[in-house]
């Protein structure tokens, strides 16, 4: 027994890679590079940043199977730190950005130290909690600009050398295309490294462990260091985003690290689908552009939301493309 081959041990999932195909990303990529010349740049850029939020958290929920009920912690934070870097520290915006997921990341590792001591629901309620405390830090804190928030942060200039604030006149517009294909970089930079963590050893012992948690401890797996491993990880990705949503709009404020926020995520990841890669965008896209078009709704928005996402829950058990990639059997 102790001869016997590990591999027949692993789950089955963990061992069946299906084929992936990069169609969806090329499609994607496409689309993303032409959405400035068709959709209000700034309000594209802000769906970039939420999606990569959305798989951030993802990562954590659709494939560790952990329930975080305070990313937006990290997502906030990311944003005070880089704002403040770069207008109070005249930092560049690639090295504020860098501060900020540092900065999240380490969050992450205090918060996600004391979290994984404990499981399900009770996991989620320890989130929910440090993040308020979070919060409550970023109302009183004298940098964060408590309720007004952090307003006028530059854009300054990429490497010293690329100014993110200048526009190109395009049919009479003026279209912030340097800005836009940073961002544009930074999301499918982000999208590209949960890409790979996904379908690497190590992801494939994180889903082992979402499977059956006991089985990879009798394997001899450290099941809390790959649980923390991915929340710091998760947690620096979202603070990616967070920074990289503050340089875009020029403000960081409380809506950004409310518990708001964090439900937001959830339901974006529950709408396009948990534990597929895209899922995460397309629910972020969806609930981006609800926000958007229904704004004139007032409280309403919230309202119609919620309609939204209990039809989908009932018409699409899996999430939108979860039930397109169950329907045609392929990875998406």
């Amino acid at each position: 027994m102790m001869n016997a081959p590990i591999v027949q041990l692993v789950p089955a999932a963990v061992l069946s890679r299906k084929k992936t195909s990069f169609t969806p990303w090329i499609a994607a990529l496409v689309f993303a590079s032409i959405a400035p010349f068709v959709v209000y740049p700034i309000f594209a850029m802000e769906l970039m940043c939420f999606a990569l939020f959305a798989c951030a958290f993802n990562l954590l929920l659709g494939f560790g199977g952990l329930l975080s009920f305070g990313h937006a912690a990290f997502f906030g934070s990311a944003a005070y730190l880089c704002g403040h870097a770069i207008k109070n520290w005249g930092l560049s915006p690639e090295l504020g950005i860098l501060f900020a997921t540092c900065g999240a990341a380490l969050l992450g590792l205090a918060i996600g130290s004391i979290a994984i001591r404990r499981q399900g629901i009770y996991f989620a309620m320890v989130t929910l909690a440090l993040a308020q405390i979070v919060f409550f830090l970023c109302l009183q804190m004298p940098f964060t600009g408590g309720e007004d928030g952090l307003q006028g942060i530059p854009k300054g200039h990429l490497f010293g050398l690329i100014d993110l604030s200048a526009t190109v006149s395009v049919s009479q517009q003026q279209l912030p295309l340097a800005l836009y294909f940073f961002v544009l970089a930074i999301t499918f930079g982000g999208y590209w490294l949960i890409w790979r963590t996904v379908h690497s050893p190590f992801g494939m012992v994180l889903k082992a462990i979402k499977e059956n948690e006991p089985r990879a401890l009798s394997l001899g797996y450290q099941v809390n260091r790959y649980k923390l491993a991915t929340f710091v990880l998760s947690a620096a990705l979202a603070g990616l985003a967070g920074a990289t949503k503050a340089l875009v709009v020029g403000l960081a404020s409380l809506s950004d690290v409310s518990w708001h926020m964090s439900g937001e995520v959830v339901l974006m990841t529950l709408l396009g689908g948990m534990g597929t890669l895209l899922g995460p965008v397309a629910g972020a896209v969806t609930v981006g552009t609800l926000h958007h078009e229904l704004a004139s709704f007032g409280s309403w928005v919230t309202v119609t939301i919620g309609v939204v996402f209990v039809v989908c829950v009932m018409a699409f058990r899996r999430g939108i493309v979860g039930e397109i990639a169950y329907r045609l059997k392929r990875d998406l």
